[in-house]
C-alpha cells in the first residue's frame, strides 16, 4: 500500500475505472450548454422584437420558428447541463477514421467559401430555390459527392419546399426568382 488516495471514479464509468485529472472537469461540455442557452435566449427575445402587421391572415407568422428554435436551444442546453451535472461525459468516438496529422485540404474549404459566397449574388438574381440548389450541389460535389445530380436534385427539392413554407405560408420575403415568379404559390 502506498500513503497516495485514489482518483476519484467517473460516475458513469463501468467497473470502477479511474478518471484522469483533465476529465473531471467538463469546462468544454458546461461551456457547449452556456453558449447553446445564450443562443435560444438571444432568438427568443429577438423573436419578440419582429413586427408582425396587426391583422396578418398568416395563422402561423414569422414569430413561431424563431420562438421554436429559442425554445429547443435552451431545453437542449438544460439537459445538458443536466445530464453533465449527473457524470455523464461525451466520449471521443474511437471507430472515426480522422487523420490528425493530415494537412487541410484548402481546395476543398476554398470552394465551400465561394459556395457559400455565391448565396450574396444568386438570391437575388436568381431566387431562393435556384440559390440552395446551387449551394447544396457545390458543397455535396466540394465535399466529394460520387452522384452531383442527385446533389443537385435535392438541394432543387430543399429550395422548393423552403421557399413554399417559409415564402409561401409564412409571408417571409424570400425571392421566388425569375423561373418561379410567375406561380403564385411561391410568393408571400
Amino acid at each position: 500500500m502506498t500513503g497516495q488516495a485514489p482518483a476519484p471514479l467517473d460516475a458513469s464509468a463501468s467497473g470502477g475505472a479511474r478518471v484522469p485529472r483533465s476529465a473531471r472537469t467538463p469546462i468544454g461540455e458546461y461551456a457547449f450548454a452556456a453558449v447553446c442557452a445564450a443562443l435560444g435566449v438571444y432568438a427568443i427575445v429577438g423573436a419578440g422584437f419582429i413586427r408582425v402587421p396587426p391583422g396578418s391572415a398568416s395563422v402561423l407568422g414569422p414569430r413561431v420558428f424563431p420562438y421554436g428554435v429559442g425554445i429547443l436551444l435552451v431545453v437542449a442546453s438544460l439537459v445538458v447541463i443536466v445530464q453533465v451535472v449527473r457524470g455523464h461525459r461525451g466520449v471521443p468516438d474511437e471507430g472515426e477514421d480522422v487523420d490528425p496529422d493530415a494537412p487541410t485540404d484548402w481546395v476543398t474549404v476554398a470552394k465551400l467559401i465561394a459556395f457559400f459566397l455565391s448565396q450574396l449574388v444568386l438570391i437575388e438574381l436568381a431566387g431562393w430555390p435556384i440559390a440552395v440548389t446551387v449551394l447544396f450541389g457545390g458543397a455535396a460535389w466540394s465535399l466529394g459527392a460520387k452522384r452531383w445530380w442527385v446533389a443537385l436534385l435535392i438541394g432543387l427539392g430543399l429550395g422548393l419546399v423552403t421557399q413554399l413554407v417559409f415564402g409561401g405560408w409564412l409571408g417571409l420575403s424570400l425571392p421566388a426568382g425569375p423561373l418561379l415568379d410567375w406561380i403564385p404559390i411561391f410568393h408571400g
